[in-house]
């Protein structure tokens, strides 16, 4: 598979998206509108610091070798 920024991009956001509806339709006490407004955008906030620690790492490791 060719990882580029669109594939990228979408693989995270379709994690995201299947997190953020296990949240939502799980038994548990919180309201949707929380997971919405609170979850989901903490768990976008750590996935692009994330994304950008890993090309950061990608990068050194390329030009280590």
């Amino acid at each position: 598979m060719e990882l580029n920024l669109p594939v990228s991009a979408g693989v995270i956001l379709a994690i995201i998206a299947a997190g953020s509806a296990g949240l939502i339709f799980s038994p548990i006490p919180m309201t949707a509108t929380t997971t919405l407004m609170m979850v989901t955008p903490s768990m976008l906030v750590f996935a692009a610091i994330v994304f950008v620690i890993g090309v950061k790492h990608g990068e050194y490791r390329a030009g280590a070798v």
